[in-house]
């Protein structure tokens, strides 16, 4: 389905919202799975320690009307009980649900995990998985990280925040390999910056950022319409191949390998996602960007490897 433009917010689905974190009535659970091609982002955000002070700085700046819909996978132990929609329904005018199974994302909402499982996106509906109980092997993050990306391809993002250990890393690889965007807190803002840290050594991640400053740039990348960057990339690779061929030069100088002999359609979704991550609209300006950045080339590559 294709996405449709709007005055810098993207508009709400028409699907009916949730009134209230319960179970799905007979009613709901008759009617159709809702398409994951429904326009609006998911932005999956994971966290373990440290991970309620985040949430709290993020939410208190974020607007209640960005178009998209927030799924929180906090990583705690099985037997504590979570806080997490309280403290965020303090922050936000959104509306806020600790996940029920068979629970249909709607954008301008909050979605919690509860305690003790995994979580799943199908068809843009959540469903509840019980965890494993080998110790050492609950991962929801980088689980529902991988089912985000799945579902979504490039319309999904992921957010890594404070937290100890390295869970997200694996997740957002798969965030990438579909072309979506990764973001994570810049490791000086974290109470505990072994999960940022973990993520930014991956070499794949679109913005470090301190939480309050996420939404900002969350809402600039969204509103910088893929859609949009298609269009006049395609255009301008059929008119002009040789700018394609000057971006094949740049990035054969930086690393040593030439892309030109690769399926152009695969290199360009690479591209476009780039121009999307700077908000660059035209390839003629994104070869002048690669020119003056230096770094760019570089992560161009690992993007045309994933």
């Amino acid at each position: 389905m294709p996405r449709k433009k709007s005055d810098g917010v993207r508009k709400k689905s028409t699907a009916s919202k949730v009134k209230k974190a319960g179970k799905p009535t007979s009613k709901q659970k008759d009617l159709p799975v809702q398409d994951s091609a429904a326009p609006f982002p998911i932005v999956g955000m994971g966290a373990s320690a440290g991970g309620l002070e985040a949430f709290e700085q993020f939410f208190t700046h974020t607007p209640p009307d960005t178009g998209m819909a927030f799924v929180l996978i906090q990583h705690l132990d099985p037997k504590h009980k979570s806080i997490l929609s309280e403290l965020v329904q303090r922050y936000t005018k959104m509306t806020v649900h600790e996940v029920e199974d068979g629970m249909v994302v709607e954008p301008d909402t909050v979605y919690v995990i509860p305690p003790n499982r995994n979580m799943a996106l199908l068809h843009g509906t959540l469903h509840l998985l019980e965890q494993s109980e080998i110790p050492g092997v609950r991962t929801p993050i980088d689980f529902f990280f991988r089912s985000l990306a799945e579902d979504r391809k490039e319309e999904a993002i992921c957010i890594v925040l404070s937290g100890t250990g390295t869970e997200g890393s694996m997740g957002l690889r798969a965030v990438k390999g579909e072309g979506g965007m990764v973001m994570v807190q810049d490791p000086e803002s974290a109470k505990y910056d072994g999960m940022p840290r973990s993520s930014i050594a991956t070499g794949l991640v679109d913005y470090i950022l301190p939480p309050e400053k996420m939404a900002d740039q969350l809402i600039r990348y969204v509103h910088h319409s893929l859609d949009d960057v298609s269009e006049k990339t395609t255009d301008a690779a059929n008119k002009k191949s040789g700018l394609l061929q000057k971006i094949f030069i740049l990035v054969r100088s930086k690393t040593g390998h030439d892309f030109s002999y690769y399926k152009q359609n695969t290199i360009l979704r690479r591209i476009e996602r780039r121009m999307a991550v700077n908000q660059i609209a035209r390839l003629s300006d994104y070869v002048r960007y690669m020119q003056d950045d230096h770094k760019e080339a570089g992560i161009l590559f690992k993007e045309l490897l994933i």
